[in-house]
């Protein structure tokens, strides 16, 4: 079956048992594929919180099914009628979540993702009395781990946690020194099946499917709190095209982080918080805070292409390629010394000419920003403006390149780096986390 010749995409059931979710979708009439969430040592669900359960394991079947309904993009969404909050984020999700993937296989989703509405809006979410403890989602890379200490700074219960098998962000995990907890989730097999028969393919807003995961992880377990680690940077577009906003990091904004936590308190549970803790903070603040962190410098990696990730080197841990390599490495310059940094990557990535395009990227120069997640061309513009003004940066090949041919193209009165070190008052951060923002700047 080809899946961009069907008609219609259908969530077939959601189902939980022994610590096992399982969500079936599929297409037409097609073969059924069920994909399924692995929670370890999963407690028996407390009967006061078994409606809260329902309600965010249907919430995930609705948000997983975006890396099913790529494949084929049909006409028709096959799902029982959704109150109105509920087909709105869905709407929003698959649209924007799903803007890159369209842009990058010259495909138009305007208009055409329209989920069935109709339901009555259900009773406000009582307040459950969830244990006062976080989950902290773990990456691998600078911005979790910030979090991670900014939460243990104030004192607060905390729980690493991580979906999949990376065994990088299982070794940050550990370090952290918290309790942790590893999720799997097994796409199904006749997804890869449809992709080898020609299905679309491309990127997918998996910070939702995760945020998703871990709303059902906290109802599970027991937490009164999610909190990511993603930044005011994230919001910002990577491009648009034909007058639609294309976001890489969509469902790491602030917009989709608004919308999924009035569902929660609404549909789940009063007090179940879901946040960004860094939300009101820039990449190169979140970074600065790092620059602090030294205990993680040689076990932490945003690398996404490099999996030699457990190597002794730092090339096995940073491929020096990539624009997730590019950026932190730029970012990091400003407030590490350069031996420090050098000592990070094992080798210098601004005094290498070949790396002029990926550079430029980051820059917004003759090109726009990578889709990765990275920061602002306006913030890595001010990170290589600090460089151009100190003696030891000056004389490496892109530093020296920069000064000579975009720099004079450049109003320096908007490169200064220190705008991007105040912290915004747009954030969703609850109460009890709002200390642990201090610890942060």
């Amino acid at each position: 079956m080809n899946p961009r010749l069907t008609h219609s995409f259908r969530f077939v059931r959601a189902s939980y048992a022994d610590g096992v979710a399982e969500l079936a979708y599929a297409f037409d009439q097609g073969e059924e594929m069920i994909e399924r969430i692995r929670f370890p040592d999963a407690p028996t669900v407390p009967a006061e919180r078994q409606q809260a359960f329902d309600a965010a394991l249907k919430l995930l079947h609705l948000i997983a099914g975006v890396s099913y309904y790529k494949a084929g993009v049909p006409p028709k969404i096959g799902i029982e009628p959704l109150d109105e909050a509920t087909a709105d984020l869905a709407d929003a999700l698959y649209l924007h979540g799903l803007a890159e993937f369209a842009y990058r296989n010259g495909l138009d989703l305007r208009g055409r993702i329209a989920f069935p509405r109709g339901a009555a809006t259900s009773s406000a979410a009582p307040a459950l009395d969830l244990p006062k403890r976080t989950l902290v989602p773990i990456g691998g890379g600078k911005d979790s781990l910030v979090a991670v200490e900014a939460i243990k700074s104030i004192g607060g219960e905390a729980t690493a946690v991580w979906v999949g098998n990376s065994p990088l962000i299982a070794a940050c995990a550990e370090r952290t020194g918290l309790p942790t907890l590893n999720i799997q989730r097994e796409l199904s097999p006749v997804l890869f099946e449809l992709n080898r028969l020609g299905a679309w393919n491309g990127h997918i807003p998996v910070t939702a499917v995760n945020s998703a995961i871990l709303a059902l992880a906290a109802i599970l377990y027991g937490y009164d709190s999610i909190a990511f680690a993603n930044e005011r940077s994230a919001s910002a577009a990577t491009l648009e095209y034909e007058g639609q906003q294309v976001n890489h990091q969509w469902s790491k904004g602030f917009a989709f982080e608004v919308l999924l936590s009035d569902w929660l308190h609404t549909h789940v549970a009063a007090d179940l918080d879901y946040c960004s803790l860094l939300r009101p903070w820039s990449e190169l603040a979140i970074t600065r805070a790092f620059a602090r962190l030294t205990p993680y410098f040689d076990a932490f990696s945003s690398c996404n292409r490099n999996f030699r990730i457990l190597g002794p080197k730092p090339a096995d841990r940073w491929c020096g390629q990539c624009p997730k390599c590019h950026f932190v490495f730029l970012a990091l310059a400003p407030f590490l010394p350069k031996p420090r940094l050098l000592s990070i990557f094992g080798r210098n990535l601004l005094d290498d000419e070949s790396q002029a395009a990926g550079f430029d990227a980051l820059l917004e120069y003759q090109d726009h920003k990578p889709f990765e997640c990275v920061g602002e061309g306006a913030e890595a513009r001010a990170a290589m403006y600090a460089l151009s003004q100190r003696s030891e940066w000056q004389e490496d090949a892109l530093v020296a390149r920069f000064i000579r041919e975009i720099l004079p193209q450049l109003d320096r009165s908007r490169l200064a780096l220190e705008p991007w070190l105040t912290p915004s008052e747009e954030h969703r951060v609850p109460a009890r986390l709002q200390r642990a923002l201090e610890a942060i700047g």
